[in-house]
């Protein structure tokens, strides 16, 4: 879909919106929505929110890259789920170029760590023995075992295009993520090698058996409300249209989606109602053959 048409509401700086709604303690709810209840949202919040305007642009493109194990230790720690788990990915705003290697842990009680170093927009495919090293380092603070970032590898990238909104009078803010697209990164030596494929045999093993699959929304967007506890006025007109929070992360529902082979209880029910029409729609494999 195109991006949300928030041109006629009151926009916020960056620095502002950081001053009145950090929400460093917040409570998170994501919406699958299709665009037709996009715009009605919209129509909605237009007198109630502002819209974050950055050097006269409103909506932001994002790609993200994720990198796990060959035996996906990231994902298979989220889809069990484990109380100590983890994330990393880089994640590049591609309107200026800035990258950041991020890493989230989550810890015994539940809370979620993420912290982040500067990358290099150019080598944000791939780990360099400087993030390996810092993913080490805070896996290793965050009591994450058995995980070697040696091995660890690309395994799905993400794209979408953001719009932020912020709810003065309850100091809310939500996100809009549109344009989402997944692709699944082509397995490269490591599988290869745990099925016995010839050295000559490694780009026709990996396009036969892995291949290159790209999935995309054309018309659902995902809804992110943040707020300090009490349901925003986001959320309440989602409710009222029928929407509750949905279970889904980028990296895992999206990876679920593409692999099938994959364990997938915790997402099955946005797997069968967003993504295998959308698998079918795009003539893929479809994550209910698994």
């Amino acid at each position: 879909m195109t991006t949300p048409d928030t041109e006629r509401f009151a926009t916020i700086s960056l620095e502002e919106l950081a001053e009145r709604a950090s929400l460093l303690t917040r409570v998170d709810r994501k919406y699958l929505v299709p665009a037709s209840d996009l715009v009605a949202l919209l129509a909605e919040l237009e007198d109630q929110a502002r819209v974050l305007e950055i050097n006269d642009q409103q909506h932001f493109d994002y790609e993200s890259v994720y990198f796990d194990t060959p035996d996906a230790a990231s994902y298979l720690l989220a889809a069990h789920p484990r109380r100590r788990r983890f994330k990393a990915r880089t994640r590049s705003y591609m309107d200026t170029g800035d990258c950041y290697l991020e890493v989230k842990t989550k810890g015994s009680r539940g809370t979620t760590a993420k912290q982040r170093l500067p990358y290099s927009f150019d080598e944000r495919d791939h780990l360099t023995e400087a993030g390996r090293d810092y993913i080490d380092e805070l896996l290793h603070d965050a009591s994450v075992e058995g995980i070697d970032t040696e091995v660890m590898e690309p395994v799905l990238t993400t794209r979408y295009t953001r719009t932020t909104l912020f709810l003065p009078a309850s100091g809310s803010r939500c996100t809009i993520d549109s344009s989402l697209a997944w692709q699944r990164t082509v397995a490269d030596e490591h599988a290869v090698d745990q099925h016995g494929a010839n050295a000559d045999d490694t780009a026709e093993f990996a396009e036969a058996e892995f291949g290159t699959a790209e999935l995309s929304f054309a018309d659902t967007v995902i809804v992110e409300t943040k707020s300090a506890g009490q349901a925003s006025e986001v959320d309440r007109i989602l409710w009222r249209m029928g929407h509750r929070p949905d279970r889904i992360s980028k990296f895992a529902t999206g990876l679920a989606a593409l692999r099938p082979e994959l364990p997938n209880n915790r997402w099955a029910r946005v797997l069968r109602q967003h993504f295998a029409p959308a698998l079918e729609a795009q003539d893929l494999p479809s994550v209910l053959a698994a």
